[in-house]
């Protein structure tokens, strides 16, 4: 079962009451979720609480739980594609997120590196304009950045780490 931890705006965005999930280690599951207005447009930026991996999605109506969980999967699926994973890592990913619960946030940390990463974003979008901006080249550049939270890793490099350590 795959987690995303919502901010407040978010799950006010939302209207869903969030649901109650017992501790556990962050996982290749787990996943921060923040919404972000870029030239008065609405975006949610996930974050995976265990790489620091990110993907924004384009959202552009009051977005509804169920809705909101195939929308995610969908964006989740294109920017692993767009990573050039191989099928099996993208199998993985894909049959770990079937299911998934909406919680509250539970880390500053990781709120701490969204922020950072929501900073790049904002910079890109200044600098090629929301029209003219390549989607998968700004997601590139923020995933191949080192993050300070994963002793100076990247998140797509954490990612495929930790993919093939639960492919073997």
């Amino acid at each position: 079962m795959a987690i995303i931890r919502c901010t407040a705006r978010l799950l006010k965005e939302l209207r869903v009451k969030p649901a109650i999930v017992p501790g556990r280690p962050p996982g290749l599951d787990d996943w921060h979720a923040n919404l972000l207005y870029l030239n008065r447009k609405k975006y949610i930026l996930f974050t995976n609480s265990l790489t620091l991996y990110s993907h924004l999605m384009h959202w552009a109506k009051t977005p509804r739980p169920m809705n909101f969980a195939e929308r995610f999967r969908l964006s989740l699926f294109n920017s692993l594609m767009g990573e050039r994973l191989d099928e099996a890592q993208v199998d993985y990913m894909m049959r770990q997120h079937a299911q998934i619960t909406i919680t509250k946030t539970s880390s500053r940390s990781i709120l701490a590196s969204m922020n950072d990463i929501t900073f790049r974003i904002k910079y890109y979008v200044y600098m090629d304009g929301l029209t003219d901006i390549d989607w998968s080249e700004m997601s590139e550049e923020i995933n191949i950045a080192p993050m300070g939270a994963i002793k100076y890793q990247s998140g797509i490099d954490e990612l495929r780490r930790r993919l093939a350590d639960a492919l073997k």
